[in-house]
């Protein structure tokens, strides 16, 4: 019995362990790149600023990042409306550090983040 509290209580604080502080940046560097044509463009927004792919309406809702380590891990809640079909073609968190863990899924665009903008 005490060794089934001692693992539950190990277990209930091995996430508060694991968490980062991170820190809200004021914006987001992306990049974006045209499958068919091979080339790409780099994107500074600020929160809550939109830009246009092609017929992507990007929107930067929030940047964060590791407060250890500005430069690192940055994570961006991002909001894409395909303007063809006014549908949300992706809305969540994109994390730099592995753009394909949660990504856009468009037959021509590709877009993901490299990073937080701290000025």
């Amino acid at each position: 019995m005490i060794f089934r509290a001692f693992v539950s209580a190990i277990a209930l604080l091995a996430p508060l362990a694991a968490t980062a502080q991170t820190a809200k940046a004021p914006g987001a560097m992306l990049r974006g790149l045209d499958k068919i044509s091979g080339s790409y463009e780099d994107f500074s927004l600020n929160a809550g600023e939109t830009v246009l792919l092609g017929k992507l309406q990007i929107t930067l809702g929030e940047c964060r990042y590791p407060t250890d380590n500005p430069s690192g891990d940055a994570f961006a809640w991002l909001v894409v409306r395909d303007g063809n079909s006014e549908k949300t073609a992706f809305e969540g968190w994109m994390i730099s550090s592995s753009p394909g863990l949660n990504g856009l899924d468009h037959p021509r665009y590709d877009v993901w983040v490299l990073r937080c903008t701290t000025e």
